[in-house]
């Protein structure tokens, strides 16, 4: 009893539910590794009695929660309404700049707030927290009440379910003394008439995250597939800015959604999924169109950049030509021999101050990565391997590192910047040609263990665990994900500020935003190292506090967010999400009537908070889905829990049901037996639904029969190294796709449906 409610504490679950009637109990020394990993000692009977006397008196002594969540225009949180009557206030703002807030002071008697010293708060009620470290709801009620609210943000929503993050539970009517403080996070401090003090960070966040237009359509595509006559062997932001603003202007598409373009570990070979990056804040370099960079005009020696120029030209042959796959590492080579070239430029004077401007703006984040990159040109990808002394990034032989390689760390620095400014002319290229959304970024749900965000933000990181999932009716063994989970409690304690960075580095140049497992804003499945998945827990997040945040930095970027919660999605997530304007992702083959009939679902019972596509890059393609040729894939390969012939009988039922429906609906005027007119149809129907945006998988438009990426494959499948090709195979370049005739056929299915786009929502302060 006393470990699971030590786990409870701390939002670790001591058991979990795969399904509506089934519970599974999570293993004792799981629960023990994951606590230890959270810095609280398990081990033993009696380190548990400890652990939870120490856990249960700072609870019982807090005043505030580490963070504090208020939403605009909504009910104070009780842990605000709740502090003793006489309870002084202090808010020092974000924005220093900005104006003082009003001070108040409000007695028991004069309910009206009066202008005089700092807040006064009458709350009327005696100080009591529950076992989160949160002000208790109740009057006096101490602590030991509620031990199963864990991460609580102070909103009274019970971290166990997960369902009522940003429902508004556990608030109060806001009291005649309160003022509310401008958006942002800002510093709270309050001292009570007995004498103690307390502070946290609170954040104030609108309601609701920004919307796009009634309706919008646009492309999803894998950029390093988006080949064009001038790329480097792989898609590029050239490439992107060329098809956004070839596509926004020439087909009326609102959008085109990439996968994450965060930078890459460095390696021989490079990882090349983009889901397991160096570091999500930064950008990776091998996105850049060399030759847009300004500087490149100005290089000196024109023989050695014509001589890369005709290796990458060569390279680009070899895979829209020749059959070869893409080769990340072998693009980076050239580009980055050129831009060390380009490098040795000087800046102009006006370039030179926007690049000063950018590291101020980037700070220690940005040194530790440059510094992070430069260190592995040295001593290798993975910082454990390095040198003792240098694997902490503040020791004082790291700092001696970071002034001997100065030049190339401010290589590394320069690269980020180009990359961000290549970023920002991709979206204004995509809002100049109309668009009403823009580029739709990815964020990745962690990063690699040996990357520069796990070795700067080690206190930040849960050391020996890893991120994945619990065994389901798809995987029956689970899944590890080799991404170290951040620590909630560490989150917290930091007022987000890594989140929030994260998050502004990532809006600053998107129309949209895409979280990638999005249930992780609430609880992540972690895996303790040497085990296998299904030897996993969950641990809890302040969902209240996670989506505050999110909602906040959209807000001040004018951004949409949408969620990929596809999958096992716990009960009440999806509405938490809704409430606070998060879109989320609906594909068509998963869409049906589950709680009923189990049919396809009727396209107006849709939800209309979603991006509603047809595929993913985890999932077939629509091709190779109606003609069946992703079940003889991975029978070729291996990954068919059953037979061949009825893995084969069961899809093709499921096909046929949905073209029978889509027939019956009056979508599949072509008939039977013309498997393009199906790829239309499914998307016809998409336009039936009342969801916001509708995309489009771009190899979709051209036939291509093969996915991006096939779960469950290493090396057996070429992942993230096909370019996007034709019916046969083909590789398709950019300047071919843009005149295609079957994806202008596709394109015109969608085209008169569209309303009218509106406006992109402005950035506000």
């Amino acid at each position: 009893m006393g470990l699971s409610r030590l786990a409870a504490l701390h939002g670790v679950a001591t058991s979990y539910s795969p399904s509506a009637d089934v519970t599974v109990a999570v293993a004792d020394d799981t629960v023990v590794a994951v606590l230890a990993a959270l810095g609280v000692d398990a081990a033993t009977p009696e380190a548990v009695r400890e652990s939870l006397a120490a856990a249960e008196s700072s609870a019982a002594a807090r005043l505030l929660p580490p963070t504090l969540v208020v939403w605009a225009g909504e009910p104070l949180p009780r842990a605000l309404t709740a502090l003793p009557s006489g309870t002084v206030l202090h808010i020092a703002l974000e924005d220093a700049g900005s104006p003082p807030l009003p001070r108040l002071s409000v007695r028991p008697d004069r309910p009206e707030p009066a202008v005089s010293g700092r807040a006064a708060v009458d709350a009327g009620a005696g100080t009591g927290t529950d076992a989160g470290g949160n002000t208790a709801a109740d009057v006096g009620a101490g602590p030991g009440a509620d031990s199963g609210t864990g991460a609580d943000s102070g909103t009274g929503a019970d971290a166990g379910t997960g369902a009522d993050a940003g429902t508004g539970a556990g608030v109060s009517p806001t009291p005649a003394w309160w003022v509310e403080p401008p958006l942002g996070a800002h510093r709270l401090s309050v001292r009570v008439p007995d004498g103690r003090d307390a502070s946290c960070t609170l954040v104030v966040a609108p309601a609701r995250a920004p919307q796009p237009p009634a309706r919008t359509h646009g492309f999803l595509v894998q950029l390093y597939s988006l080949l064009s006559a001038r790329s480097w062997g792989m898609g590029d932001l050239g490439d992107l800015a060329d098809l956004a603003a070839w596509s926004g202007r020439t087909l009326g598409t609102g959008f085109v959604q990439v996968n994450p373009l965060h930078a890459a570990v460095l390696g021989d070979p490079t990882d090349p999924s983009p889901y397991r990056p160096s570091s999500r804040r930064f950008p990776d370099p091998v996105h850049l169109h060399v030759e847009s960079v300004p500087e490149y005009g100005h290089v000196p020696d024109r023989g050695a950049l014509d001589d890369l120029r005709q290796d990458a030209a060569t390279l680009g042959d070899t895979v829209l030509n020749k059959g070869a796959l893409i080769d990340r590492d072998a693009v980076w080579e050239l580009k980055r021999q050129a831009l060390e070239l380009v490098a040795d430029v000087p800046l102009t004077p006006g370039r030179r101050a926007a690049y000063c401007d950018f590291l101020a703006e980037q700070g220690r984040a940005l040194e530790d990565h440059a510094l992070w990159c430069a260190l592995a040109e040295l001593h290798g990808s993975d910082w454990h391997s390095w040198p003792a002394a240098l694997r902490d990034p503040r020791s004082q032989a790291t700092a001696r590192a970071r002034r001997e390689l100065m030049d190339r760390v401010d290589f590394h620095c320069r690269l980020a910047w180009l990359t961000d400014s290549q970023l920002a002319a991709a979206q204004r290229a995509a809002l100049d040609a109309g668009m009403a959304v823009g580029i739709v970024h990815d964020l990745a749900v962690g990063v690699h263990p040996g990357g520069a965000d796990a070795w700067a933000q080690q206190d930040a990181l849960a050391h020996g665990m890893s991120v994945g999932a619990p065994p389901d009716a798809f995987n029956a063994h689970g899944q590890d994900w080799g991404l170290p989970p951040w620590r909630p409690d560490a989150l917290a304690a930091s007022g987000y500020a890594p989140f929030r960075g994260l998050l502004r580095g990532l809006l600053a140049h998107a129309g949209a935003l895409r979280i990638d497992h999005v249930m992780g804003l609430f609880r992540l499945w972690w895996v303790p190292e040497g085990r296998p998945p299904t030897e996993g827990t969950y641990v809890r997040h302040d969902a209240e506090a996670m989506l505050a945040v999110l909602v906040l930095e959209a807000h001040r970027a004018g951004a949409v967010v949408m969620g990929e919660d596809l999958g096992t999605v716990e009960p009440g997530v999806r509405e938490a999400l809704a409430r606070r304007g998060v879109l989320g992702t609906s594909v068509l083959w998963f869409e049906r009537d589950w709680a009923g009939s189990g049919r396809p679902l009727p396209p107006e019972e849709w939800r209309e908070g979603c991006l509603a596509t047809v595929t993913t890059h985890d999932l077939p393609s629509t091709a190779a889905r109606l003609t069946g040729d992703h079940v003889r894939l991975r029978h070729r390969l291996g990954l068919l829990a059953g037979g061949l012939a009825e893995e084969v009988t069961a899809d093709a039922t499921d096909t046929a049901e949905w073209l029978g429906y889509l027939a019956r609906l009056g979508l599949l005027p072509e008939g039977e037996g013309d498997e393009e007119g199906a790829v239309r149809a499914v998307h016809r129907f998409l336009l039936r639904t009342p969801a916001r945006m509708v995309g489009v998988w771009l190899p979709d438009a051209l036939g291509d029969r093969r996915p991006q990426n096939l779960p469950g494959t290493w090396d057996q499948y070429p992942n993230w190294r096909l370019p996007v090709a034709d019916a046969e195979g083909h590789p398709v370049a950019l300047e071919e796709l843009a005149v295609a005739p079957r994806l202008h056929r596709l394109m015109e299915a969608l085209a008169p449906r569209e309303a009218p786009p509106e406006s992109r929502p402005e950035p506000r302060p």
